[in-house]
């Protein structure tokens, strides 16, 4: 679980992009901004992932990246 609220961008991305590059196959990443959340998205498309968007209290967001 990678929690990046409060992080700017690219900071989540990078977050991101280190976990999956460490082999992992389901990332789950909490964030507070849209910005990272279209980010984080678009990442996910590009690399193949599954991505399921789950609104939480306020501004987080928590988005779960899964490898098919």
């Amino acid at each position: 679980m990678i929690d990046a609220r409060g992080l700017s961008c690219p900071q989540p991305v990078i977050l991101t992009q280190k976990a999956v590059k460490a082999g992992e196959t389901t990332v789950q990443v909490m964030v507070d901004n849209i910005c990272a959340v279209e980010n984080i998205t678009r990442f996910a498309k590009n690399c193949g992932y599954a991505l399921a968007v789950e609104d939480k209290t306020g501004d987080d967001t928590l988005l779960t990246l899964t490898k098919g």
